[in-house]
């Protein structure tokens, strides 16, 4: 965002996700900060429909969301998988590709239909991304874009970390995200690219 950017100055705020992975790593990157963190689902708020076509615009949904809801400043994370193979599929739709009929979310089988779609092009070459948004209850929002690039592999290879982190071995990396120790992915990963630009513009020094 252009000019000057609205510091964080409350000590609370809603992580609005239902995401277990997500909120531990989004709670990991906010420690050292002083900020206490609820999650959207703690609080029972619903999730708003996801129908913007820009990982910055559908976390603005969801932080907006929260926000208003609760009251108190909140900070909402889309982020996705794609493939340059597939023209940057499977991105926005990242959660989408995974869903199932009961509303659960098969990420194996979303990886196999990437291997399934991707596996005769020679183009190996893949990137997360990760949009953070921070919303205020009056409407205004800073939002932050972050990026991991590398190359899918297959087949998928680590049990840590969560969606398709298996099948991404990152930019100077030989493991993928999911064969990391987290806290080595948490330092170089597209959320952590987001988050350092919050930081900086954002959240309170020391």
């Amino acid at each position: 965002m252009s000019g000057a950017h609205r510091p964080l100055t409350e000590k609370r705020l809603v992580l609005a996700t239902h995401n277990a992975g997500k909120a531990r790593e989004v709670a990991a990157l906010l420690a050292g900060h002083g900020i206490a963190v609820v999650t959207a689902g703690e609080l029972g708020l619903p999730v708003p429909e996801e129908t913007e076509t820009t990982f910055i615009g559908n976390a603005s949904l969801k932080a907006l969301a929260a926000a208003r809801a609760s009251g108190t400043v909140a900070l909402a994370d889309d982020s996705g998988f794609s493939a340059a193979a597939l023209d940057g599929a499977p991105g926005v739709y990242t959660a989408d590709w995974a869903e199932q009929p009961d509303g659960t979310r098969d990420y194996a089988g979303a990886m196999a239909k990437v291997e399934r779609l991707a596996r005769h092009s020679p183009d190996r070459a893949a990137w997360f991304s990760c949009a953070l948004v921070l919303a205020w209850p009056d409407g205004h929002v800073e939002a932050f874009l972050g990026e991991a690039h590398g190359r899918w592999v297959w087949p998928p290879r680590g049990d840590h970390g969560f969606g398709y982190d298996p099948m991404f071995v990152p930019e100077g990396e030989t493991q993928t995200f999911a064969e990391m120790d987290p806290a080595r992915k948490h330092a170089i990963s597209h959320r952590a690219a987001a988050f350092r630009m919050l930081e900086e513009a954002c959240l309170p020094k020391g």
